[in-house]
């Protein structure tokens, strides 16, 4: 069963939470004496439901969604004390979306802790969404250890200071749409219409999705998307670095 630790699963997860490399003597502790309970808090948070309907990730996911918002609000608290409330939300929300957690997970190469089950094994599409969710999953289990963000802060604030320089010097590459849509109001225009065509019906393709942009009935830009919603992402950013290169913006 999932939820029984043997010697080859303890020392997988253990090697895992040490490539991790939180400084913190209390965390590296807890490592060394593999404790028990904890490590099977940290197995739990790589199980997905499709293995096991009742020890599974899902509960230290939705805990590990409030524990992200708590540590980057502190990260931005420390990193940007003078920034204002509005500005430190569009920063937050860039900093724990479903792209950054997937993101993460990837770089911590998480999927090779991840038990899934036979229907979640043959979904391909499901793929991302599974890493992002144990990423999360695997946040709140970091909190649990002792009931404080502090190790959380410890892993995550020189991730998020990269990961906040590059929003902050190019938003609109990450909130394209929003950008897209101010710029129209500051004009006077009416909101952007995006129009989607589907090319290809596989899953997967880059290319499944055309979306051209319109402003005032005029067709300004066209992009690209494996989903709507990457398509309209895509194709408001080609418009907005051709804005910047004609100095609109």
């Amino acid at each position: 069963m999932t939820n029984i630790l043997n010697a080859k699963r303890i020392n997988q997860i253990t090697t895992f939470l040490k490539s991790l490399d939180i400084k913190s003597k209390r965390f590296s502790e807890i490592i060394r004496t593999q404790n028990i309970s904890v490590i099977h808090n940290f197995n739990q948070a790589f199980i997905h439901s499709s293995e096991d309907k009742i020890i599974n990730y899902e509960k230290l996911e939705f805990f590990g969604d409030a524990v992200l918002r708590l540590a980057a609000s502190n990260f931005i608290e420390k990193k940007y004390p003078q920034m204002s409330v509005g500005e430190r939300s569009d920063l937050r929300a860039q900093l724990v979306s479903d792209e950054w957690l997937t993101k993460l997970g990837e770089e911590i190469d998480i999927e090779k802790l991840i038990i899934k089950g036979p229907k979640a094994l043959g979904d391909k599409n499901s793929k991302n969404t599974i890493i992002g969710e144990a990423t999360e999953a695997l946040i709140g289990a970091v909190y649990k250890c002792f009931n404080s963000i502090q190790e959380v802060n410890l892993w995550l604030d020189d991730i998020w200071e990269k990961d906040s320089e590059k929003f902050l010097k190019a938003p609109y590459k990450f909130k394209s749409k929003t950008v897209l849509q101010e710029w129209c109001q500051s004009k006077g225009f009416n909101l952007p219409v995006y129009k989607i065509i589907e090319i290809s019906k596989k899953n997967g393709d880059p290319k499944r999705f055309s979306c051209d942009v319109f402003i005032e009935g005029h067709k300004k830009s066209s992009a690209f998307g494996k989903s709507h919603k990457q398509a309209e992402a895509n194709a408001a950013k080609v418009l907005i670095e051709k804005f910047i290169t004609t100095g609109k913006i």
